[in-house]
C-alpha cells in the first residue's frame, strides 16, 4: 500500500482577508495611547465606538457605522468620566446602549440618541459605584438582559443589575472575590451559566455566573495565560499567553478538567499580547497580536488534533486593538463570515477588515451561515427580590431564538 498524505476537507480552508478601501475607513481618529491590553473599540450594526486620547478626564467617540472617511476633529464625544476610559462594550440586546469603565473607579452606562451623538454626552443613564480602584474590564451577560460584569484593580468581579430605578447604583448583586491579583480577561460560555477568567497570578478560573462559586482552577507552569475564550458549545477553553521561554503561545483546555492543557502550540518570539477571537458558527479562531500586522486563523474541532492552522492575513500596518462586528451586521452577499475593525494608531486610522469565504455563486450560502445568537435576550429581570440582599428572580422568554438551552442560567432566590 502506498502512503498518502492526510488532507482535511474544510469549507473554510481558503478564507482570505480583504481590507476596506481608503474611502471605507475612518480617518483622523485620535486613538488612545493607553497601554492597557484591551481592544479599545466596540462595534454593532449601527455604531462604532473607539476610546480616544483627550486631556482632562476620559472620552470615547461614537460614530455611525456609515460615517466613513475623514472624521471631524471637533466631533462630539461621550465624556463623562473623570479618568481615562479603559474599556467599552455595546449591550448585545440594545444597539443604542454602551457601557464604559475608567480609572476613576466607576462604570457608566450610556444611552446613545437615535441619530447618534450630536453634542457632547456627559450624563450617563446609569453610574455604577462599587470598586475601590480603577476598573479595567467589563462584559455584558450573553443571555440575560441588563446584567453587567465588571472587574477592577481591587481584584473583585462585580455583577450589576441595571433594571432598577436608581441612576447611581452603589450595591452590586454579587461580588466575587476568588482572585488574588488583577483579572486580565473574562469570557462566558454560550448560555452564560459559567465564565472563565485569566489573572495576573497565572491561574485560569472557571466559575458559575449566578452564584460566583469557583468550579475549577488551573495553574500550569509551562503556560502563562493572558487572555481566555470559552469555545461555544465545544466544552473547551483556549488561552493565549507565553511559554516558560517567553515565546507567544496558545493552549487548549478541556472545560471539565483544567489540570493539564490538551494542547500547547508556540507561535513566535514577539512580545505583543495575543488577542483571540472565536466564531462559534464557523468554529474559526483568529489570533491578532498587539503591534502585529498579521492575523492568524485556525479551525477548531472537538477531536484530535483539535486545532487546524488555515492561513494568515498579512499587512504592514500594526494594530493596537480590534473591534468585531456581530454576525447580524455582516454582508452575506459577499460571503463575509467575520469582520474586524483594526485600530492603526500611527495613522489615526480605523480599517475594516472582512474575512471572506470565496464562492462563485452570488446567492445566499446557507452552509456557512448556520443559526446564530439573536439580539433578543433569553432572560429578563422584572425586579429585585426582597431577601438575600437583592438576589434576583429571572423570567424566561424568547428561548426559541437560541439553538442551545439558555435556561441553565438564572439568579434565584432561596424562597422560591
Amino acid at each position: 500500500m502506498t502512503w498518502r498524505p492526510q488532507y482535511r476537507s474544510s469549507k473554510f480552508r481558503h478564507v482570505f482577508g480583504k481590507a476596506a478601501t481608503k474611502e471605507s475607513c475612518y480617518d483622523g481618529v485620535p486613538i488612545t495611547r493607553s497601554v492597557q491590553d484591551n481592544n479599545f473599540c466596540a462595534v454593532n450594526p449601527r455604531f462604532l465606538a473607539v476610546i480616544t486620547e483627550c486631556a482632562g478626564g476620559g472620552a470615547f467617540l461614537v460614530l455611525s457605522i456609515h460615517h466613513t472617511g475623514k472624521v471631524d476633529p471637533t466631533h462630539p464625544r461621550v465624556s463623562g468620566h473623570r479618568g481615562n476610559v479603559l474599556d467599552i462594550k455595546w449591550n448585545p440586546f440594545n444597539d443604542y446602549c454602551i457601557a464604559s469603565c475608567s480609572e476613576d473607579t466607576t462604570v457608566k452606562v450610556w444611552e446613545i440618541p437615535l441619530h447618534g451623538v450630536l453634542k457632547n454626552l456627559t450624563t450617563p443613564w446609569k453610574e455604577l459605584q462599587g470598586h475601590s480602584r480603577r476598573v479595567g474590564l467589563i462584559e455584558w451577560h450573553p443571555t440575560a438582559n441588563n446584567i453587567l460584569f465588571s472587574t477592577a484593580y481591587d481584584y473583585q468581579v462585580m455583577i450589576w443589575n441595571l433594571d432598577c430605578p436608581e441612576q447611581v447604583i452603589k450595591n452590586p448583586v454579587r461580588t466575587i472575590s476568588h482572585h488574588t491579583d488583577v483579572v486580565l480577561s473574562m469570557s462566558f460560555n454560550t448560555d452564560g451559566s459559567q465564565f472563565a477568567t485569566t489573572c495576573k497570578d497565572r491561574k485560569i478560573r472557571l466559575m458559575e455566573s449566578h452564584s460566583g462559586n469557583l468550579l475549577q482552577e488551573a495553574n500550569c507552569k509551562t503556560h502563562k495565560a493572558s487572555k481566555v475564550l470559552v469555545l461555544g458549545n465545544l466544552k473547551k477553553l483556549v488561552t493565549s499567553g507565553t511559554s516558560r521561554w517567553n515565546e507567544r503561545q496558545i493552549a487548549l483546555w478541556d472545560q471539565d478538567d483544567l489540570s493539564v492543557p490538551l494542547l500547547e502550540e508556540n507561535l513566535d518570539g514577539s512580545s505583543g499580547v495575543l488577542f483571540p477571537f472565536y466564531d462559534p458558527d464557523t468554529h474559526m479562531l483568529y489570533l491578532a497580536g498587539k503591534g502585529d500586522g498579521n492575523i492568524r486563523y485556525y479551525e477548531i474541532s472537538s477531536e484530535k488534533p483539535y486545532i487546524q492552522y488555515l492561513t494568515e492575513y498579512r499587512s504592514h500596518l500594526p494594530q493596537k486593538g480590534m473591534g468585531v462586528m456581530p454576525k447580524r451586521g455582516l454582508d452575506v452577499s459577499s460571503c463575509e463570515v467575520f469582520r474586524f475593525y483594526k485600530l492603526v494608531t500611527i495613522k489615526g486610522l480605523i480599517e475594516p477588515l472582512s474575512m471572506i469565504v470565496p464562492r462563485r455563486s452570488e446567492s445566499y450560502q446557507e452552509d456557512i451561515y448556520p443559526m446564530t445568537a439573536s439580539n433578543r435576550p433569553a432572560l429578563t429581570i422584572p425586579g429585585s427580590c426582597p431577601c438575600l440582599s437583592g438576589t434576583l428572580l429571572c423570567v424566561f422568554e424568547n428561548i426559541s431564538d437560541f439553538s442551545d438551552k439558555y435556561c441553565k442560567f438564572a439568579f434565584t432566590c432561596n424562597r422560591f
